[in-house]
């Protein structure tokens, strides 16, 4: 038993190490400031220790985790409205990407969104995910993922704030 536990550990640290970064940078945009995000990814990273029988036994380990993440921020989110979202930057900002006063403009747009729009826009368009992958991930219909999709992208493309950026969600 001892073996067996050892060896399901080693293979669940390996897991969380390769997946810690991009869980948490999903996390980042749902929860929308660092501290939330990484709370967000703890809380599922122990639900998936718990059912890592399962995770590993899955077609695709790193969605079933997104998916508890998710369920993970819906659950936080149902226990209590959010209304701080994205005062700052995490500490390091992209290599090389977007002028960081875009990114935390764009971040608090996003922030501003109700929290299924913004699931359904960071899964489609920030992990580029296909319709099919998101409305697994969220659990609901691939119609409810377009409909949620396009709400978010209009009420961003309506954001004042947004005015002069690039074009969002475009080609989609």
């Amino acid at each position: 038993m001892g073996a067996q536990k050892t060896a399901r550990d080693e293979e669940f640290r390996a897991f969380t190490g390769s997946a810690w970064s991009r869980l948490l940078r999903t996390a980042y945009l749902l929860a929308g400031d660092r501290y939330g995000a990484e709370d967000l990814v703890q809380q599922a990273l122990e639900r998936a220790y718990v059912a890592w029988g399962r995770v590993r036994a899955a077609d695709d380990p790193n969605a079933y985790v997104r998916r508890i993440l998710i369920n993970e921020h819906a659950r936080r989110f149902r226990r209590r409205p959010t209304e701080h979202l994205v005062d700052a930057l995490p500490e390091r900002p992209a290599p090389s990407g977007p002028d960081p006063d875009d990114r935390a403009v764009l971040l608090a747009a996003l922030a501003a969104l109700p929290p299924r729009q913004r699931e359904a826009v960071v899964l489609r368009y920030w992990e580029d995910l296909s319709e099919s992958q998101t409305a697994a991930a969220m659990g609901c219909s691939v119609g409810t993922v377009k409909s949620q999709a396009a709400r978010g992208l209009a009420k961003l493309r309506e954001a004042s704030s947004l005015n002069g950026l690039t074009t969002i969600g475009g080609g989609r």
